[in-house]
């Protein structure tokens, strides 16, 4: 076939439509008019001959011609940004993308510290944070839509063949209590006081409730037994509760630096007993990978890696290995 019968910018809007769920909404995303999004899809459709949507409902719902064009129309579209990022990589090596994905908590309290130092070093090189579930963002960086991501869940067991998944940091999740609260006059509390105590935790399907729950049960402690206050959606909320002295928390290390700081909280360790998940590296050996990436693995990850992990880091390129720090006069060893 000499000619394709359709475009980028077609392929870009049925994307836009299928996300946003109406051709006006899409129109607005793109900054277009909704006559020019509807011409687009009619021309389309001429050119392949077949429906895309399914003009019923009030909802924009695509046939199934639709999705399958829409599954090799967002692979094309990727590729093209892999392309362009290639491109841009060989034109100036000061400038480029970096784009990191994170699970919640990860997202929230680690990523940010190690972009602000590589900024400190790259201040050229932009920078996009994706903080998603381990699934979603697993998903992501298998389609080259991200170029490396920490996450702390499980890898979807359909993309483990696709990609590398490298141990990266022991995340302890520390129990927290009200400052005020009688137990934290004890150093350490007995595994028993746990049954005595009201829990605010995430909702039991999160990852970090799992984990929680099999280390403790690890240890010998019923979960059953342990009493839960309330559910929250998120960490932010569940110190704000332990703070106010509405429960218990398992909180990650990571996340409460500074209420420890300004004593806020209180930590208190459980007599033999150490809560820890790992968290992983993962990213897609078979995508092109960045300079900006390549530079992020090389002396941005080791440095916050557990001890004898570091050595386990995605490998560098070696044509590429120094392509950065040779361009950017603010580059300095890790």
């Amino acid at each position: 076939m000499s000619d394709l019968p359709f475009t980028l910018d077609q392929l870009r809007i049925l994307k836009a439509i299928a996300a946003e769920g109406s051709f006006k909404r899409a129109a607005d995303s793109l900054y277009v008019s909704q006559p020019a999004v509807s011409l687009q899809v009619q021309n389309l459709e001429r050119q392949l001959d077949v429906p895309l949507f399914d003009r019923g409902g009030r909802r924009a719902q695509l046939t199934e011609a639709g999705h399958l064009l829409l599954s090799y129309g967002e692979k094309i579209l990727t590729l093209c940004q892999e392309t362009c990022r290639a491109i841009e990589d060989l034109q100036n090596l000061q400038g480029g993308t970096l784009i990191v994905g994170a699970s919640q908590t990860t997202g929230t309290y680690l990523l940010p510290r190690m972009i602000g130092m590589f900024r400190q070093r790259y201040p050229d090189v932009a920078v996009q944070l994706h903080v998603h579930s381990t699934r979603r963002t697993a998903w992501s960086v298998a389609n080259g839509q991200i170029d490396l991501a920490i996450v702390g869940g499980e890898i979807p067991p359909e993309l483990q063949e696709s990609l590398e998944v490298v141990p990266y940091a022991d995340d302890e999740l520390a129990l927290i209590l009200p400052v005020f609260h009688p137990l934290t006059k004890i150093d350490p509390i007995q595994k028993e006081d746990l049954y005595k105590l009201q829990f605010i935790t995430l909702d039991s399907q999160s990852t970090i409730r799992k984990v929680i729950d099999q280390v403790l049960s690890r240890c010998g402690i019923d979960t059953r037994r342990l009493k839960i206050e309330m559910e929250l959606n998120s960490i932010e909320a569940i110190k704000n509760a332990v703070q106010a002295g509405l429960g218990a928390a398992f909180v990650s290390i990571s996340a409460i630096e500074k209420e420890l700081q300004m004593g806020v909280i209180h930590r208190a360790p459980i007599e033999e007993v150490v809560v820890k998940r790992m968290l992983s590296v993962i990213y897609n050996p078979n995508r092109y990978r960045s300079k900006a990436a390549e530079a992020f693995s090389r002396e941005i990850l080791p440095q916050f890696a557990t001890q004898g992990l570091e050595k386990h880091l995605i490998p560098t390129l070696p044509v590429e290995s120094n392509a950065l720090e040779t361009a950017s006069p603010n580059s300095t060893g890790s």
